[in-house]
């Protein structure tokens, strides 16, 4: 079961990124404020689960918590950053929309997935190793990031059959590497990527 974060009450904002490893598309990110107590059995880090099980949280997560954002950055920023700032970027605007949408909410925490995290937010954060499969608020979090970032190559994949996109979502598959090979990369690769 995973925990909660929450301190003396605190409201406490789960952020995790999806697509740092791919060779094409946006680094997606989520920012998501779970109610307190909250509880899904499906519920982990959604690289130990299924596509099915991952919409149907997806669907859960969006209608239940208190708040939640999703945020990308694209190939070119990613090109002239670097992956990990992007990521960093992609994270912060995601906490960003959720203190600046219909009803904002600014957290008094942040809870990070992994080992490092830079931003100019002026909100405390924890860095979590580990951190999709401990809390709950960082698990839902990398659902959303996960299956809208999916959702967004499969749409891209409409355009550039020829990549696999609805398949291996812009990550380095051999028939990923193949295509690139035949037919070179697109706007949406990462020109910086080792392809």
């Amino acid at each position: 079961m995973l925990k909660s974060f929450y301190r003396k009450g605190a409201v406490e904002a789960g952020c995790d990124e999806a697509g740092r490893g791919c060779l094409a598309g946006p680094v997606f990110a989520a920012a998501v404020i779970l109610p307190a107590g909250f509880e899904h059995p499906l519920l982990n880090d959604s690289k130990k689960m299924t596509e099915s099980a991952r919409n149907t949280l997806r669907e859960v997560i969006e209608r239940d918590a208190v708040a939640w954002a999703v945020a990308s950055v694209g190939p070119r920023k990613i090109d002239k950053i670097n992956i990990l700032r992007a990521s960093h970027e992609a994270m912060a605007k995601a906490v960003k929309a959720l203190m600046t949408g219909g009803e904002p909410i600014v957290p008094d925490m942040l809870l990070i997935d992994g080992n490092l995290f830079r931003t100019r937010l002026k909100i405390p954060y924890e860095c979590i190793v580990g951190g999709d499969g401990k809390y709950a608020s960082i698990a839902a979090a990398s659902v959303l990031a996960k299956t809208h970032r999916d959702e967004y190559m499969e749409r891209l994949a409409a355009r550039f059959p020829r990549y696999c996109w609805a398949q291996n979502k812009g990550y380095p598959t051999e028939a990923h590497r193949a295509a690139i090979a035949t037919y070179g990369l697109t706007a949406h690769h990462r020109k910086t990527f080792r392809h």
